[in-house]
């Protein structure tokens, strides 16, 4: 793996990915970016993240726009945020899009019933994205980031806001 970075980070190569991969998990919902050979297009959705697969799974539409985005070009983004505590992940990797009844019966959650009545609606359909690479900015805390931020700001330095690391998954 290697680890490219914008700021200083104090992580490993192997702290940066398994930071990335908690991060994700606990912050559920990501911006999930495609292409669709003009515009980018993002949209809202709950990742299953496991990293044992190494997989990020998303329960979708039959129909949805996405998909057929997906057929034509399946590298896509996906981005985490957690303003409240300065954390952020993306995850880049290529997404593929499949009717796995099984997959999709063992992902099945409670909160899934606001879009579909059971795990057997034949409408939905599973996208694995299998990542390629990843960055975090991971900060202290948004009092610390923002202390730092106010001090920067007086004496013209740079912020050392917390890690910033680039790794390839």
């Amino acid at each position: 793996m290697s680890n490219q970075q914008e700021q200083k980070s104090e992580l490993s190569q192997a702290e940066a990915t398994d930071r990335v991969w908690e991060l994700a998990k606990e912050i559920d919902i990501c911006m999930f970016v495609t292409w669709d050979g003009e515009y980018t297009r993002a949209r809202p959705l709950s990742a299953r993240v496991h990293r044992d697969d190494n997989a990020i799974y998303f329960l979708v539409n039959a129909d949805s726009a996405k998909n057929h985005q997906l057929e034509r070009f399946p590298k896509v983004t996906l981005a985490w945020s957690d303003n409240s505590r300065y954390k952020y992940v993306t995850v880049s990797g290529k997404a593929n899009v499949a009717n796995d009844r099984p997959k999709i019966e063992q992902l099945w959650e409670k909160t899934d019933e606001a879009w579909w009545d059971s795990a057997k609606d034949p409408e939905i359909r599973l996208i694995t994205v299998a990542p390629d690479e990843a960055e975090l900015w991971d900060s202290p805390g948004k009092i610390v980031a923002t202390a730092k931020m106010v001090m920067a700001a007086v004496t013209g330095a740079k912020p050392d806001v917390g890690d910033n690391a680039k790794v390839d998954l």
